[in-house]
């Protein structure tokens, strides 16, 4: 578990990511589990999923940096 929280503190966007994903995913499966998808329809919007929560954690990272450069 120290090994787990040390990782997050040394990379929080990429354990961001992570945590999303795995948020995100869950909640894709739960609600798709009746639609009747296809493997591969459904291999295909998990990736889906994992790409979009990356890029919700890297535009969230824009406001993070935007402060500092205001400062100057």
């Amino acid at each position: 578990m120290t090994t787990l929280k040390q990782f997050a503190a040394r990379h929080p966007k990429i354990s961001a990511w992570v945590a999303l994903a795995i948020g995100m995913v869950i909640i894709l499966l739960w609600s798709a589990k009746d639609v009747g998808l296809l493997p591969t329809q459904l291999a295909a919007l998990v990736v889906a999923t994992i790409l979009l929560a990356g890029l919700c954690v890297w535009i969230i990272g824009w406001e993070e940096d935007q402060p500092e450069q205001a400062e100057k």
